[in-house]
């Protein structure tokens, strides 16, 4: 999996985060023999863990710098939270469903990783009591870009969201400029929904 990511990822900041990482602690026991393989694993309640290379696409758009503060969108196993400790200065990590919160918590106490924040989601998208973040990535699929992420960006502050239909997405980056925002089309993707205020109605 390493191999093909040093080919593909410019930024070997990423590569790096990404290798020191054990995808097989964030996946059930049962797909631990797979862990590696370049794919979304199913990790209960309708969630999967994403695709690697999809990951480190995301991140890498993120242009993180290392004394970043960054907020997560969907949570999930908790495996691109780690990614992102390895990288910024702090994380702050949101997951809507409670169970998977407490888990992807307690995988990355059990790692080491003190400058993580789980929280389990509010009313708000994402966690604008620590606002406003260098830079956000969003790990579930929204009709269209929230304002209430955006919001909580900080000037020149990086946004990577999948945007589109529940099936099928284009990965967007936004750059919040004082002149307007900057959208980049980084291609297709598949998330599962982003569902709250501003989103998908459950």
């Amino acid at each position: 999996m390493i191999r093909s990511l040093d080919h593909e990822i410019a930024d070997k900041r990423v590569v790096e985060a990404m290798k020191r990482v054990p995808r097989e602690a964030f996946v059930p026991p049962e797909l631990r023999a797979v862990a590696y393989e370049d794919r979304p694993l199913g990790i209960g309640f309708g969630q999967t863990i994403s695709q690697p290379f999809i990951v480190a696409i995301m991140i890498q758009a993120l242009e993180l710098q290392g004394d970043d503060k960054v907020l997560e969108v969907g949570t999930g196993s908790g495996y691109v939270a780690a990614i992102l400790a390895g990288i910024a200065r702090k994380v702050v990590t949101v997951e809507c469903i409670p169970q998977l919160a407490d888990s992807a918590r307690l995988a990355l106490d059990r790692l080491g990783y003190d400058n993580v924040e789980t929280h389990v989601a509010g009313g708000v998208l994402g966690w604008p009591a620590e606002a406003p973040y260098d830079a956000i990535i969003v790990s579930a699929g929204a009709p269209s870009v929230p304002e209430t992420i955006v919001d909580q960006l900080a000037w020149n502050g990086r946004l990577v969201i999948p945007v589109g239909s529940r099936w099928q997405q284009e990965l967007l980056k936004v750059t919040k400029l004082r002149t307007g925002n900057r959208v980049e089309n980084l291609g297709g993707c598949y998330f599962v929904p982003l569902v709250g205020e501003g989103a998908w109605e459950e």
